[in-house]
């Protein structure tokens, strides 16, 4: 798998060189989000979080800042302000076509304005625009929502960066709807918008974070706090607890923090919060499980092991010892069966590829065996190995599970769970989620879907307990066919959330949420325990201390149910009917959703003229990923700067480092070429009535009419710099006679991602011959791509293909000398920079006026489905 990474060098170098795909040097603190402030007060097992985005413009023209952030996936988010030149304005919540064009008609005319909108369950973007000249801006985001409760203790998780996703599927003939690295594709229909650019390690920390927490325990003995990525302080007044984190710390992990209170904590209840008008309310409903074992029939259960290439480093060294954890608590009793999974799916030797193996102690040994050789490499498709795992359980009875490790950094998620609709009958999902920036929204999804539990796993420390707790549910659950019935009162049809009703294991609560009219209602919770006998137990009403709490916990989680019911229907009827749900819903509760936005515009006038410069904000790379090595590049960073060997840039050291190309594409890539600048839309501010990068057609796969304003491109000597020194890398290795052919195939195919990268830097018609220069390269890039097929190019045929490279990237040097000769170009900053970031290629930072985004008149334009109907991704 091959990772594009977008590199903003600052004036202030660090001690070791390190240069990224389409790095450009630019001036110290020029990146606009200035500070993340993280204020949670926590109240019994309620979490009420204030996170506060600082934003500051240190150039001379109005800007437009962007900011791709995670938030808490079962989090609520409920208001929105935002503050600037000492002028608060409180944003409304509007259906997401509206609120766009309300921002870009506020744009336009000049008014300060902002929006919020969610692309994930826990992936959301904020625009803040025509913040002034040396001027600051902060939002802030008041969200809600329940603590996680297992095995005595809750859990905190407070997402602070979106870490890179594997992107799959071929490219839309449209414009993008994001600025971000990777194109939208069939699979992924607004991947631009879910991968922003991406900083390397070694820059100064460009944003100031402050973390803290306040814990309130209601009279509770408070015991076991502990933070285990982030090193914290404590103070105590009186009951409460506060937890800060340090400074200086970067935004490159989860704040996860764990703590126990004293006895009752957690009881079987039955909470109520009666609406303002009386005449209809809220419930939440929550069970412990009874204590005692589960029962002894085998189990069949299939382990699946993401070992694609995001998964290396440490994550690669706990999975491993995960999946052999759980390999050993088989019996003889037992079947079962390991698969490890990139682009490709892998079994152990010697085993069944059918069906299933007994659990003696030989298979075991086997297994582990297997296990402990495997590497990380690839892309994560991660649908063909769940469909394959279900196929190896049809026809089992039993206990029947899949246990997936993973970090789940996949993009297509919709995708993957529509695939699996219908599959999983009968079949439980358990996933370890490994990773310190974890997909949590995806990987609650599927464990929902599956009737299973998500283990989050951020440090090895933290491995033991999660496997422990994933052997106890490998066994049957304690509670099973769970039901809720009225003994008194009125609920509202459909209303209960989650709607598929879980199954309960030991140590974690049954809770559910719900709506009543009339009086508040008593109920009973009915089930089968694992001996086989009838259980239930009877609830009487009590009081919330929260109502609004309650409320938006309740309308978070169906608009959840909601949106996953969506993206798994392809029924017209039914997707309208949805989509007018979910909106009606996300505003009648003030929630957001993925159908509404946030939107705040002040009614001041500060930029009659439209003049906006536009930046997308990188986000750190996750701490605890390893990052592909990169030498120090040229006039545009693209290349090595000596000759042999060159630089392998993928993941896998070992294998191909992406997925087979799509047929008559380029392969797969987890993402694709950074934006310029590493996160500048547009190299300078854009011209009035430009059009803006849109958001994309109403309907998915209809070619959009707009164009986006482009980059003036790379001086023509930087090209021919760039590739010249490509040249000079593959004579140095022509003969092949070093390495092997696997080594060589990487180089090829590495290189491959380079030329691609800078055929992207090169604007059309930007000088004789441009046109011809880039398609020859992107020609040459798909050639060298077949290095990462399923059949690959093998003796004469790669020997062949590098002298083909070698050919070519003569051919084209010779061109670019000739174009450099004629016309008497030189490059820009003395030809070993490119302009600082926000300027145009030219170097000049003209102003220029506003681009649209095209707002649709409907929904979310950018989930429609293919061929006319909506696909939410």
């Amino acid at each position: 798998m091959t990772l594009h990474i977008a590199t903003l060098a600052r004036t202030v170098e660090p001690s070791r060189p390190d240069s990224g795909l389409g790095a450009l040097r630019t001036e110290q603190g020029n990146l606009p989000l200035r500070g993340l402030d993280v204020n949670t007060h926590v109240t019994g097992l309620v979490a009420r979080t204030v996170v506060t985005q600082r934003f500051h413009n240190p150039h001379s023209d109005p800007l437009e800042a962007t900011y791709v952030f995670p938030l808490p996936e079962r989090a609520a988010v409920t208001r929105m302000t935002m503050t600037v030149a000492g002028r608060e304005v409180t944003a409304e919540l509007q259906e997401r076509g509206q609120a766009r064009a309300r921002y870009d008609k506020a744009i336009e005319r000049g008014n300060r304005a902002a929006i919020a909108e969610a692309d994930r369950a826990d992936v959301f973007t904020m625009r803040v625009g025509n913040i002034l000249p040396d001027e600051n801006a902060s939002v802030r985001l008041e969200i809600v929502g329940p603590l996680a409760w297992e095995d005595g203790q809750a859990t905190l998780r407070i997402p602070l960066v979106v870490a890179p996703r594997y992107i799959p599927g071929r490219p839309l003939d449209r414009i993008d709807a994001g600025d971000g690295r990777a194109p939208d594709t069939d699979e992924v229909p607004d991947a631009s918008r879910i991968t922003p650019p991406v900083l390397l390690p070694g820059f100064p920390n460009p944003v100031e974070l402050d973390v803290s927490v306040t814990i309130d325990p209601g009279g509770l003995e408070l015991s076991g706090v502990e933070s285990s990525l982030h090193t914290t302080e404590a103070e105590t007044d009186g009951e409460r607890t506060t937890i800060r984190i340090h400074p200086g710390e970067r935004v490159d992990r989860d704040f996860i923090l764990r703590f126990a209170y004293g006895h009752g904590t957690v009881d079987d209840s039955l909470i109520t919060a009666p609406d303002a008008d009386g005449e209809t309310g809220t419930y939440q409903v929550t069970v412990l499980p009874p204590r005692q074992q589960a029962g002894g029939r085998p189990r069949h259960v299939v382990i699946l092991l993401d070992r694609s290439g995001s998964m290396k480093g440490w994550k690669m060294v706990a999975a491993r010892r995960a999946a052999a954890r759980i390999v050993d608590t088989l019996s003889d009793d037992d079947t079962f069966a390991v698969r490890c999974f990139d682009h490709e799916i892998v079994a152990p030797p010697g085993e069944d590829t059918d069906g299933l193996t007994t659990g003696t102690d030989r298979h075991r040994y086997r297994a582990v065996e297997f296990i402990s050789r495997i590497e990380a490499r690839g892309g994560t498709e991660m649908s063909r190995p769940l469909i394959a795992a279900t196929d190896l359980l049809a026809g089992t009875e039993g206990e029947r599970t899949i246990v997936l490790v993973t970090d789940g950094q996949v993009g297509n998620e919709d995708m993957i769970l529509a695939e699996l609709d219908g599959r999983l009958a009968g079949i439980r999902i358990h996933v370890v989620g490994i990773d310190r920036a974890v997909n949590a929204g995806f990987l609650h999804r599927l464990c929902l879907a599956g009737r299973g539990r998500l283990e989050l796993v951020e440090s090895e420390d933290r491995l033991d307990v999660a496997t422990a707790h994933i052997h106890r549910r490998i066994v049957e659950p304690v509670l099973s066919d769970v039901s809720i019935e009225v003994v008194s009162g009125e609920l509202v049809p459909d209303s209960m959330a989650p709607a598929r009703v879980t199954d309960v294991f030991s140590g974690v609560p049954f809770v559910a949420y719900g709506r009543y009219r009339g009086a508040s209602p008593r109920l009973r919770l009915s089930g089968t325990d694992a001996a086989g006998r009838p259980w239930s137990t009877e609830l009487s009403p009590q009081d919330t201390v929260d109502p609004t709490a309650l409320g938006a916990s309740w309308a978070r989680t169906r608009l959840r149910d909601l949106e996953d019911t969506y993206a798994s229907t392809s029924d017209n009827g039914q997707l309208s009917t949805l989509e007018s749900e979910i909106v009606r819903l996300s505003l009648s509760q003030h929630v957001l959703s993925r159908f509404t936005a946030f939107v705040a515009v002040d009614s001041e006038v500060v930029n009659e003229n439209g003049t906006m410069r536009r930046i997308t904000q990188p986000v750190e790379y996750p701490q605890g990923w390893e990052v592909p090595q990169l030498l120090s590049g040229g006039p545009i960073q693209v290349a090595a700067t000596s000759a042999p060997p060159m630089a392998p840039m993928g993941f896998a050291p070992s294998a191909p480092s992406g997925p087979p190309p799509a047929p008559g594409g380029p392969p797969p890539a987890f993402g694709a070429p950074p934006p310029v600048a590493g996160g500048v839309r547009s190299g300078a501010p854009t011209a009035p009535g430009a059009p803006r990068g849109a958001v994309g057609p109403r309907m998915l796969g209809r070619p959009a009419v707009q164009r986006p304003v482009r980059s003036a491109g790379i001086p023509p000597r930087d090209v021919g710099q760039a590739l010249r020194q490509e040249l000079q890398a593959i004579r140095a290795t022509s003969d092949g006679s070093t390495g092997s052919e696997q080594q060589h195939r990487m180089e090829l195919s590495d290189l491959g991602t380079r030329l691609d990268l800078i055929a992207s830097r090169i604007a059309a018609a930007q000088f004789g011959d441009a046109d011809a220069v880039r398609d020859r390269l992107r020609r040459l890039a798909t050639a060298l791509a077949e290095c990462e097929s399923p059949r690959p190019p093998t003796g004469s045929a790669l020997t062949d293909l590098r002298r083909h490279a070698e050919a070519e990237l003569t051919a084209l040097v010779e061109i670019l000398d000739r174009v450099i000769g004629s016309e008497g170009t030189t490059t820009s900053g003395g030809g070993d920079t490119v302009p600082p970031a926000g300027m145009g290629g030219d170097g000049t930072g003209k102003p220029q006026g506003p681009r649209h985004r095209g707002a649709s008149s409907g929904a979310d334009s950018f989930w429609r489905r293919p061929g006319g109907r909506g696909r939410a991704t």
